[in-house]
């Protein structure tokens, strides 16, 4: 259970006003305009410090919470980034810099696991294959395209399975294009980020993906609906 104790706002509220930001397209300075029309006066400072606060203990349990996924993965070479074009790559902005937003999803769209990172090598490559199979578990098959960082991080995972007495190895596909499964999903980040227009802090920026995230992964009817809609789903990550 997340802890609210010391807000000056009720819990819904400060649940509402975060699921609003990481699942609509808004400023925060709309979403203080959206608050207010609802009777809530809160500042967009505020709100920020609401999201960096609880996006990431929301993600964390979304994480221990999701339905199971498939035992194959598709994940893009590069990570996941951001800038204003339609383009299979996109970029993060972070205080003028890119960002690597490492991403995964199982063969059937279903998220695995997410990972912002200031490089795109094989030490970040590395750390995210190593959280990722902390929480799905080891994987069958791994699809990713010509990254050399990729696939160096996938034979560490490789190495860790034959120093520990594994006779199987994680089977490593790499393919020029991948399936459109990992580029369609990306649409749902850029559309978000986009009116954010760039992050102030790795923290921020980190924290608020995490939210975007859950979001996405409500959408994908990871949690069971238990006939909660959207929003409640991601409140009770929060119970």
């Amino acid at each position: 259970m997340i802890d609210f104790k010391g807000s000056h706002y009720p819990k819904d509220v400060i649940l509402y006003a975060v699921f609003f930001y990481v699942r609509y397209a808004v400023s925060y300075r709309d979403l203080e305009e959206i608050m207010a029309e609802r009777g809530v006066v809160v500042d967009h400072a505020t709100l920020n410090r609401w999201v960096v606060k609880y996006s990431p203990l929301i993600a964390c349990e979304a994480h221990r919470r999701k339905s199971a996924t498939n035992s194959s993965w598709r994940m893009p070479s590069h990570a996941f980034t951001m800038r204003c074009q339609v383009t299979d790559e996109t970029y993060i902005k972070v205080k003028g810099r890119w960002m690597y937003l490492y991403r995964a999803v199982d063969k059937h769209g279903k998220t695995l696991d997410f990972m912002l990172s200031e490089r795109r090598d094989e030490a970040a490559a590395t750390s995210f294959f190593k959280r990722t199979i902390k929480n799905n578990g080891w994987p069958e098959k791994v699809v990713i395209d010509k990254s050399g960082a990729n696939l160096a991080g996938l034979q560490n995972m490789n190495l860790l399975l034959l120093l520990h007495g594994w006779f199987w190895l994680i089977d490593v596909l790499q393919v020029k294009y991948l399936n459109n499964i990992i580029e369609q999903d990306h649409r749902f980040i850029k559309k978000l980020t986009r009116p954010m227009k760039g992050f102030k802090s790795f923290q921020s920026a980190s924290a608020t993906l995490d939210g975007i995230e859950v979001a996405h992964m409500i959408r994908k009817r990871q949690f069971g609906t238990n006939g909660q809609s959207a929003f409640q789903q991601f409140a009770s990550l929060a119970a």
